[in-house]
């Protein structure tokens, strides 16, 4: 979301004042609003369609039933054209490293990462493990896909690795129980917030890898396979020094206990 445009009308104020706590929807989001529409039957086979949107005086209802439940600042906000604007929480759970052009420093939410090899690169690419659970702000609009806020945020970080590879699941919680469901290209999260409510504890989003059963080792470049082979290369050499150290100290423990019993009566 580096995009030179200017933030949606009403909240320039307040992207000073929370800084880096979110990051504002450009034109990459609302470029095209109001010629969007969802895809049709045909040109979504096999995808799981968004469901329906009431009226817009149901929707400007429930937004208005939203924005009175909100206890901070971040409302929706209701456009001429039907469309409306707001915020999401991403909860960023990768268990993976992500691949990021070398020698650029990460904004933010990267003070922290963990590289994998900082003295080995290829392609001009390197790997960093992103904090568990890390949590992003995204201002949207209704129109804004699932795709497009995977995109966004892989662009806002600088990870160069396919969109392909991540997806994004809605948290529900009811009756104390915890429920994933992998959210299909085509829904709109802001939509989904709005049905749910301001609360993050009913309602939140994850983002996680696109489990698929297999790995798909196609959809990896040569530069991304490289950095998977120093991961494991790393991984294989501490897994070698542990298994040494513990057999080293099991072998002085045995040497102790025979010394030990030497020159005792059978």
């Amino acid at each position: 979301m580096t995009g030179g445009g200017s933030m949606s009308s009403g909240y320039g104020s307040l992207e000073e004042e929370l800084g880096d706590c979110f990051f504002t929807a450009k034109p990459y989001f609302f470029g095209k609003a109001q010629n969007k529409r969802p895809p049709t039957e045909n040109g979504t086979k096999d995808v799981k369609q968004n469901p329906k949107e009431p009226p817009l005086q149901e929707i400007k209802q429930r937004i208005d039933a939203f924005n009175a439940k909100v206890t901070n600042c971040l409302v929706m906000k209701l456009s001429e054209d039907g469309t409306y604007t707001g915020f999401i929480k991403v909860h960023m759970k990768l268990c993976r490293p992500v691949t990021v052009p070398a020698g650029i420093r990460p904004q933010s939410i990267y003070d922290a990462l963990k590289e994998v090899n900082p003295a080995k690169t290829t392609d001009k690419r390197t790997s960093f493990y992103l904090p568990l659970d890390a949590v992003r702000q995204l201002h949207i609009s209704s129109t804004t896909t699932v795709a497009e806020v995977i995109q966004g945020l892989l662009k806002k970080f600088m990870v160069v690795d396919n969109p392909q590879k991540f997806a994004l699941f809605k948290q529900e919680t009811k009756d104390g129980q915890v429920r994933f469901q992998k959210l299909a290209i085509t829904e709109h999260p802001l939509y989904l917030r709005l049905l749910a409510g301001p609360d993050t504890d009913v309602l939140s989003f994850v983002l996680k890898e696109n489990e698929t059963g297999e790995v798909e080792w196609d959809a990896f470049s040569i530069p991304e396979l490289q950095n998977f082979l120093l991961i494991l290369e790393r991984e294989e050499k501490d897994k070698i020094k542990q298994v040494q150290k513990k057999f080293s100290s099991f072998k002085h423990q045995l040497q102790e206990a025979l010394r030990e019993a030497e020159g005792k009566p059978g």
